[in-house]
């Protein structure tokens, strides 16, 4: 990535894997699909990979990748399981460490999960290269800590008002509660080539507005990509297929590849 871990921000250093929190302001803006399709695609360049599902109330890695765990991070949580029962092989050539939906009392964070979530990220960051923490959307305390437990954040957008909108308030919350002085973004189902730049653009200008400058800071938003809206997504989601696997020529497909060599970088 061309984002450079955040010195600004209070983020311990680990050794091992670089971590990248997948987040989003609003919900089904295809975040879990771009995690699963980014993580494929980092597979495909040689680097191992784990996708961490931190959407602990409402996780639907699962869903999207057709898979149905026996075991998950809620057994490894209760200790009826260890990590390494827990982690399972994906289709795309990755690992993954799945919430299992409807686990309601990790929706709060309490001491307990949060000595949890930081446990296990330690735990695994020395196996991998890469760790991607699936994070769920907004900006709830559970959501904001499973982000700040990663060196790069990517936030998910599609072109929609709202979307964006809600976008704007997760990016300025990064930016003004972690310190974070580079974030992400991503562009998801645009309509047109250059309307990631664009909107990337807006949301620059409004966000330095708001978020700074202070003197010898400066925030920026970068633009990871833009995946533009594809019917082949569309087909990969309704058959619960990686769409890396199943149309790898689609456009899509090849936006995502791009995302990942700009974040191998």
């Amino acid at each position: 990535m061309s984002m450079t871990p955040d010195p600004a921000a209070s983020r311990p250093a680990r050794s091992g894997a670089r971590t990248l929190a997948v987040t989003s302001g609003k919900g089904g803006v295809g975040k879990t699909f771009v995690t699963a399709n980014l993580a494929a695609a980092l597979a495909a360049r040689g680097q191992k990979v784990l996708v961490l599902d931190a959407d602990l109330g409402l996780a639907n890695l699962d869903v999207v990748l057709n898979l149905h765990p026996k075991l998950t991070l809620h057994d490894v949580f209760t200790e009826k399981a260890t990590l390494e029962q827990a982690i399972l092989p994906a289709p795309g050539g990755f690992s993954v460490l799945l919430a299992g939906s409807g686990m309601v009392e990790y929706s709060r964070l309490t001491p307990e999960v949060r000595d949890k979530l930081l446990h296990i990220i330690d735990l695994v960051k020395p196996r991998f290269d890469w760790v991607l923490l699936d994070t769920g959307a907004g900006i709830s305390d559970v959501v904001l800590f499973a982000i700040s437990l990663a060196q790069d954040v990517l936030v998910v957008a599609t072109p929609e008002p709202t979307s964006l909108t809600d976008a704007y308030a997760t990016i300025k919350v990064l930016a003004t509660q972690q310190e974070r002085r580079t974030v992400g973004l991503l562009v998801n189902q645009a309509n047109r080539v250059g309307e990631g730049k664009l909107i990337c653009g807006q949301l620059q200008q409004v966000l330095q507005r708001f978020v700074g400058p202070t003197p010898g800071q400066t925030f920026k938003l970068e633009l990871m990509g833009e995946v533009k809206a594809d019917v082949a997504v569309r087909q990969a989601v309704l058959k619960r297929q990686l769409m890396l696997e199943h149309y790898p020529g689609c456009d899509a497909a090849q936006a995502i590849k791009a995302l990942a060599s700009k974040i191998l970088g």
